[in-house]
């Protein structure tokens, strides 16, 4: 019998690699454990937000049930007995989906961003609190008549409604990762004037020309040091800015109708009596939260940026061009892409329409705001593009000490103090000081504090005249006039649109809708179309507001605003079409000065050919609408393709480059490799004409470049094609060396097989959040943002997904929404916008129409009651607390 060793009835020891691997089980089985519970508590963090959709909710504050029916896509049909309640659910259901955006943004437009993220934020601040949305929205509210305020005060009682019952991260996850930063932040109850402000904030990105003015004023100032006399610094501000091709491209009145006034009782004429309407109509076939640098662009940031393709198109085609017999509207409004997209579609519906509830009205909003602002009713169609008129200037003001000069005078300042709170701060004291034309900017951002450094150049260049009062202790500022700085009524022109039931009703509300300036399209079931003109547009004294102008001299003050009679309007003209697409609204010889500064006509110009190519070939349909608003024909880069075929270039990459251009059809298709070539090849091209110069020369505004380098290529021996910086002394040369750096740009980028090159993942979208998804912070970045989605479409072609010269390819604004509204019947009109529905990251509707959005696919857009029961796949039942 063998007896065990005391070794070997004792415990076995593990080894060294069994007790690592045990080590590293346990480890991990710890690390499970935390991740499922921290997966577990961010799961529950995020779905604790989501809003409820089904079943019934009891309210303090509702008078009767209202039902809200949401869609596959989360879009929801409100329904109620009255008005009050209807505007009330809209605010419960906004503040549902939406409510960070909405506080965000009444921040913003109060100049109180520092509250929310501290002192980073406290000179934008002081910018938006100079400005004075705030105060003015307030203005606005005062003046309103007691229907109206009806509307907003119940829209903020279903808002607050909405945060009575939830706080903190149960309002968003934004909410939660807030307060990390800032623990002591809880949102405030709402008030009409926050939903009033974000309309003033809505101006300021369709805000016209105020950067271009600026743009020319320093770039005067430049010109001025190397040039001989103020002759040639204007010619070449004339030359690098020229005037609109009225010739070559359509305006969208070419003839103004004959209609009543508003208020009358007489039917308008059926169509306008010219003749060649048409064929003026017709021209355009003879055409083949991150760091900021100022505040001016940190502002940008936060509501919106006057970047490359901010604008839109519209455009409305009679029964006479459709195959229903029925007119057809479509709009494509062009802002700054966003998450989550600036829209929010809901329709809204009196259970009854009677004169005390008149809502049946679909379309689009603002988070923050009641009401639709583009859309239809059961009658009316009708769609926004920016109108792009002047309504904005700057003033060279004299300044001594708390007064400055006005006609050879010295009047006093108006002066007033704020405090501009900071989370985690000191509060800091601003003062405000303004002239008769508003408040003084200068001081505030770099490039209106450089105008007041040196003004004159601007002023001579503006056809200023006379000299600046002389004082020792004087010095210059800069002051801003503008329409949105004084209280208005586009908050009141809101539900008149709404309820419009013809085209004199719908000039009625045009005629309140002062600020922002847009085009407005009409159709409606009678088979009327229709355009009008509105805004408060300024009727200027001696200048034209192209440049800088002497405020010490009231002659070049406003004198008054175009009266509303005056203003151009288009009903039933004979062409059957009204295009809108920011191009001159009517001919030159229009008798009030509206603007030097439209779009160039590119995109009308396109859209004009493809309707009258379209329609003559067989009568035009839905379809036709949404094919047109995806279009991407690229025209500059027809013209390069031509231009580059004589021209020689090195490398045998460059050359098979070249020739992808040769058999192109000039869309900017996502999976063009030639269109990736064509963009990249413009790109080099304008920096080597004009950014890569001793002197550099502006590079923004693609369609204005359009316009200037068609003109240079149809002049070989023009100047500019010489640069001695980069060794450059011909168009050949210009052409060949640009041509070469595109492929090396290019290659360098996607690889050197020229075919496999994608103009879709160049020119890619990345949806970033406005405020967290630009934080710095890459896994808190992760939770908002989305992305990167191939694009198609570019700079100044009518699928307008516009990116930035010399800094990056990368689509940065975008058609923010499409829609087309089929009159002969309104379920068959469909729709599509950025991102989603919802705002709550990780809900099923945060970016659910993204991919649609970027195929060019649109969604039905359910309006009848019968169609909306159809579409719903969720109902919630609201009803009065008991």
């Amino acid at each position: 019998m063998t007896t065990d060793s005391p070794e070997s009835a004792a415990p076995s020891r593990p080894s060294l690699g069994v007790r690592i691997g045990r080590i590293a089980f346990l480890v991990l089985a710890g690390l499970v454990v935390i991740a499922v519970a921290a997966a577990f508590f961010v799961t529950w963090t995020i779905q604790r937000s989501f809003p409820q959709t089904e079943g019934t909710l009891p309210l303090d504050g509702l008078q009767a049930e209202v039902t809200v029916q949401r869609d596959e896509s989360g879009i929801p049909t409100i329904t109620a007995d009255t008005t009050h309640d209807l505007f009330y659910a809209e605010g419960f259901v906004h503040a549902q989906d939406r409510f960070f955006e909405m506080d965000f943004r009444r921040h913003v437009t109060a100049g109180r961003v520092a509250e929310m993220f501290g002192e980073s934020q406290a000179g934008t601040d002081a910018f938006l609190r100079t400005l004075g949305w705030r105060t003015v929205a307030e203005a606005e509210v005062a003046a309103m008549d007691e229907v109206t305020l009806g509307y907003y005060q119940a829209y903020a009682d279903g808002v607050n409604a909405y945060l009575s019952s939830r706080s903190g991260a149960e309002l968003s996850l934004e909410y939660a990762v807030l307060g990390m930063q800032n623990p002591e932040y809880a949102p405030e109850p709402w008030e009409p004037a926050d939903s009033v402000a974000w309309l003033k904030a809505m101006a300021w990105d369709l805000r016209g020309n105020v950067e271009d003015e600026t743009e020319r004023s320093l770039l005067a100032a430049e010109l001025a040091s190397g040039a001989s006399d103020a002759a040639e610094t204007q010619a070449t501000l004339d030359r690098l800015y020229p005037a609109y091709p009225f010739d070559e491209h359509p305006v969208i009145v070419p003839e103004i109708s004959t209609v009543p006034a508003v208020g009358t009782d007489a039917a308008p004429a059926a169509f306008t009596t010219d003749e060649n309407d048409g064929e003026m109509q017709q021209a355009a076939t003879t055409i083949e939260w991150q760091e900021a640098s100022d505040v001016i662009e940190a502002a940008s940031i936060l509501v919106g940026d006057v970047g490359e393709g901010i604008g839109s198109n519209s455009w409305v085609v009679s029964g006479d061009l459709t195959d229903t017999g029925m007119p057809l509207l479509a709009n494509d409004p062009h802002l700054g892409s966003s998450l989550p997209s600036v829209w929010y579609q809901v329709q809204l519906k009196c259970s009854e329409v009677t004169d005390d509830c008149p809502f049946d009205v679909g379309g689009f909003s603002f988070s923050g705001l009641p009401g639709i602002v583009i859309g239809h009713n059961q009658k009316v169609a009708w769609g926004f593009t920016n109108l792009t008129t002047d309504v904005t200037d700057l003033y060279i003001e004299r300044i001594e000490g708390d007064q400055y000069w006005r006609d050879g005078a010295l009047v006093p300042l108006e002066e007033s103090t704020e405090t501009i709170k900071v989370a985690g701060g000191d509060d800091i004291e601003l003062t405000i000081r303004s002239t008769v034309h508003g408040p003084i900017i200068s001081g505030l951002t770099d490039d209106f504090t450089a105008i007041a450094d040196d003004p004159e150049p601007g002023l001579v260049a503006g056809g200023a005249t006379g000299t600046a009062p002389a004082g020792d202790a004087s010095e210059y500022a800069v002051s801003l006039r503008w329409t949105a700085l004084d209280p208005g009524t586009a908050a009141t022109a809101i539900f008149a649109l709404s309820t419009a039931q013809d085209f004199d009703e719908f000039r009625a509300a045009a005629a309140l809708f002062d600020v922002p300036a847009q085009n407005l399209i009409y159709a409606d079931t009678e088979g009327n179309i229709g355009y009008q003109t509105p805004g408060r547009l300024p009727i200027r004294g001696a200048g034209d507001g192209w440049m800088p102008q002497p405020g010490w001299d009231s002659s070049y003050d406003w004198t008054g605003f175009i009266p509303f009679e005056d203003l151009p309007v288009s009903y039933n003209p004979s062409a059957g079409y009204i295009v809108t697409a920011n191009n001159a609204i009517v001919p030159d010889d229009y008798p009030y000065f509206l603007s030097r500064d439209w779009d160039y006509g590119y995109r009308a110009a396109r859209i004009v050919d493809l309707i009258e190519r379209r329609s003559a070939d067989a009568p035009l349909t839905a379809d036709d609408m949404r094919d047109i608003q995806m279009d991407s024909e690229m025209w500059i880069g027809k013209r390069l393709a031509t231009a580059m075929d004589e021209v020689q270039v090195t490398g045998e990459g460059t050359a098979d480059a070249v020739d992808l251009l040769r058999s192109w059809n000039a869309q900017n298709e996502a999976s063009s490799a030639a269109a990736a070539y064509a963009n990249v090849l413009w790109s080099n091209l304008v920096q080597n004409l004009f950014a890569e110069r001793d002197q550099p020369l502006p590079i923004d505004g693609q369609g204005r470049l359009f316009t200037v380098v068609s003109g240079l290529l149809d002049d070989p021996t023009d100047p500019l094609w010489t640069n001695p910086t980069i060794d450059v002394a011909s168009m050949d040369e210009m052409l060949a060396l640009s041509a070469e750096e595109a492929y090396d740009e290019l290659s360098a980028l996607q690889g050197t097989t020229v075919s496999a090159w994608r103009w879709g993942d160049l020119h890619a979208i990345t949806l970033t959040s406005d405020t967290l998804g630009s934080s710095g912070i890459a896994p808190i970045e992760a939770l908002f943002n989305r992305g990167p989605f191939p694009v198609s479409g570019g700079a100044s072609v009518v699928n307008a997904t516009g990116w930035e010269l010399g800094a990056s390819y990368a689509t940065t604004t975008v058609p923010s929404m499409r829609m087309v509204v089929d009159l002969s019947d309104l379920d068959a009109s469909t729709w599509i916008h950025l991102t989603g529905a919802s705002g709550h990251a990780f809900d099923e509707h945060y970016i659910d129409q993204t991919d649609d959005w970027a195929a060019g696919i649109q969604r039905p857009w359910a309006f009848s009651a019968k169609a909306v029961d159809a579409a719903a796949r969720h109902t919630l039942v609201l009803t009065p607390a008991e």
